[in-house]
């Protein structure tokens, strides 16, 4: 049997299925036809393209994107990002914020219509991130909870309160004399190598006995000044509640120009949620540089020192963002201490006394201090806080009240000593009070002190005990006091907590306890007094 005998012939069923379906898929095909007509029509993609026309040391000149807003990202086609800066007919001044010799001419510039954004969260604490949030530990990737843009609006006046904590540095002659209160932004001022960056660390250790989160911003830093920061941070157990925030002099300008915006950014996530934070920027000098220098090569008009006219602004939006929040805004804390560097001790350069009319007082070093080995060399002459008195403990307030006469006293009769004139007995003994106060104002680095054994090393140098001690025996004598008030001074903390003053009889206690432990060991003394005859 072949092949045809199984099939069947074409007219055995007639067969009506398939204009059934034909006219089944019609029907089908014209509802589609009109749902797809009736259905509102998709919103047009809009792509905009420029392209690069000039390339120069950390900015670009870009044309052909007209629609472009002011401090909008970037996109290279090379894959750098940048802000817009400039915004002129027909071109744009790009800060770019990776290595320009990557960018070459004609290249494609897309937009991305947002801002510079950071990550924020708390994994960052206890990471070395660089201005845009990527970590540079190596300690691999850093899970975030957002990301914020790095420019902010800084709070109104209604939700901020008034500055009534203090922040201990555990430095002598700043918690005495220059107090710093919570939500404050005080300014560290001086030449170079005078101890601005030592301050500003010895704070962030000391904030050990608190629950400060800790922010560092290195700017325009060397690399192995910022490895000495960290390697301090992880010393004094304090990285882990540390973020530190790199933009070193080898990277590109712009990176350092956004950096302190990014560091307040992460500072505010924290603030938010109630918590205190210490940012300190180190330092603004080289932030004005940089903007200075973006600003030059993207051809704005100088002005004087060939500053840009905004960068007062650069620097007062930055720090407005820093301050003492209500309940209702999160109460938390956002305390700033701007670093900034003179030269030759000029207070009135454009860039100091910017910041010093920002700022809500300056804790000025003087290199006349560095020659004569006083550390920390803070002239408290200078030196001014215009809110942190309010926020000073009333314990370390009433000891520290005559600190300052005591020392502006003594400086004058020093002078006035330098010639030669006779002097009565009262003068004597006021120069050998005051050459012994300042001296107890001398603390080692990377040695902050509690608020107690502060008070113990005042009151004593103020009641005369260090009088009749030569100078190289008070670094020795100090250490036995703090010794002692570690032992016996617990009431100190009472007292401190409750913000409450020392009494007559707590201030007997201290001198007779400080008087006490001087003459404990006599020995040591004259061992100390025979070392240079050996």
């Amino acid at each position: 049997m072949t092949d045809t005998d199984h099939s069947v012939p074409e007219n055995r069923f007639p067969s009506h299925s398939q204009p059934h379906a034909e006219l089944h898929s019609a029907e089908q095909f014209e509802a589609w036809r009109k749902s797809m007509l009736a259905a509102p029509a998709p919103a047009p993609v809009l792509t905009e393209v420029g392209r690069v026309t000039e390339v120069g040391d950390g900015v670009a000149i870009v044309t052909g994107l007209a629609r472009a807003l002011a401090d909008e990202l970037l996109i290279f086609e090379c894959g750098i990002q940048g802000i817009v800066l400039d915004l002129e007919p027909g071109r744009l001044g790009v800060i770019l914020l990776g290595p320009s010799e990557l960018i070459t001419l004609g290249e494609d510039v897309r937009r991305t219509r947002k801002v510079v954004s950071v990550p924020i969260g708390p994994a960052f604490l206890g990471r070395v991130v660089d201005a845009m949030g990527r970590p540079r530990d190596g300690l691999g990737p850093i899970t975030a909870v957002t990301e914020t843009p790095i420019e902010a609006e800084a709070p109104g006046i209604l939700t901020r309160s008034a500055i009534s904590r203090p922040l201990a540095t555990g430095l002598k002659a700043i918690d005495a004399a220059v107090p710093v209160g919570l939500g404050q932004r005080e300014l560290i001022i001086g030449d170079r190598q005078t101890g601005k960056t030592s301050i500003a660390i010895d704070t962030m250790l000391n904030q050990s006995r608190s629950d400060v989160i800790c922010l560092y911003c290195a700017i325009g830093q060397r690399g192995d000044a910022v490895s000495r920061v960290i390697a301090a941070l992880k010393k004094g157990n304090m990285l882990a509640r540390s973020i530190v925030m790199s933009a070193g002099d080898e990277e590109t300008p712009g990176l350092a120009y956004i950096a302190p915006y990014s560091a307040m950014a992460m500072a505010e996530y924290f603030s938010d949620q109630g918590r205190d934070v210490l940012i300190i920027f180190d330092d603004l000098t080289h932030h004005a540089r940089s903007y200075r220098e973006l600003s030059l090569l993207l051809r704005r008009p100088p002005g004087r020192e060939a500053f840009p006219g905004d960068i007062f602004y650069v620097h007062a939006r930055l720090l407005e963002r820093a301050g003492q929040f209500t309940q209702e805004a999160g109460g938390g804390s956002i305390t700033a201490l701007p670093v900034v560097e003179t030269q030759a001790e000029n207070l009135s350069a454009y860039i100091p006394t910017n910041l010093i009319s920002i700022t809500d007082g300056q804790i000025y070093l003087s290199p006349r201090l560095v020659r004569r080995n006083q550390f920390p060399a803070v002239d408290l002459g200078l030196s001014v806080s215009r809110v942190g008195g309010k926020a000073q403990s009333r314990t370390l307030r009433q000891v520290a009240g005559n600190l300052r006469v005591t020392l502006s006293q003594f400086e004058e009769l020093e002078d006035f000593a330098r010639f030669g004139t006779r002097l009565d007995d009262t003068t004597r003994a006021r120069l050998t009070r005051g050459a012994a106060v300042r001296t107890a104002m001398r603390q080692a680095e990377r040695d902050p002190m509690p608020a107690a054994e502060q008070l113990a090393v005042l009151i004593a140098a103020m009641e005369g005990i260090f009088d009749a001690l030569p100078e190289e025996q008070l670094g020795n004598a100090m250490d036995r006091i703090r010794t002692a008030a570690r032992k016996h001074f617990q009431f100190i903390d009472e007292r401190i907590s409750e913000n409450k003053g020392l009494s007559e009889e707590d201030r007997k206690r201290i001198i007779t306890a400080a008087r006490k432990a001087l003459a404990a060991t006599p020995e040591s003394s004259n061992e100390v007094s025979r070392a240079p005859d050996t």
